[in-house]
C-alpha cells in the first residue's frame, strides 16, 4: 500500500535531520494519511478512501465528496477515485 493520498495525490517528502552538531542524515516526512469513509449524495453509496488530513478538510471546505471530485483534475487522483468521478458525472448525466 503507497503512502500516496488518494484525492490530492500527496505522498511522502525528503529531507535532513540536523543534529545539534549540524550533522545532516536523510529522512522521510510522510503525510498524515487516514482510511475514512466518505458518502456520495448523488450515488448514495460510501466509499472507504485512504486520504490526507489536508485532503479531508479540503473535501469538507467544498461541500463534499461529490463537489470536490467533480472540481479536481483527472491527473491527481487516484484510479478508485477517478472511478468513483466518472459514475458521478454519469449519474448526473442521467438525472
Amino acid at each position: 500500500m503507497s503512502r500516496v493520498c488518494e484525492l490530492t495525490g500527496k505522498g511522502p517528502m525528503s529531507g535532513n535531520n540536523i543534529s545539534h552538531a549540524n550533522n545532516k542524515t536523510r529522512r522521510r516526512f510522510l503525510p498524515n494519511l487516514n482510511e475514512v469513509t466518505l458518502i456520495s449524495d448523488v450515488l448514495g453509496q460510501s466509499f472507504k478512501l485512504r486520504i490526507s488530513a489536508a485532503g479531508l478538510r479540503s473535501v469538507d471546505h467544498r461541500g463534499g465528496l461529490d463537489a470536490y471530485l467533480l472540481k479536481a483534475s483527472d491527473e491527481e487522483l487516484s484510479s478508485t477515485a477517478l472511478k468513483i468521478k466518472k459514475a458521478i458525472v454519469k449519474a448526473q448525466a442521467a438525472a
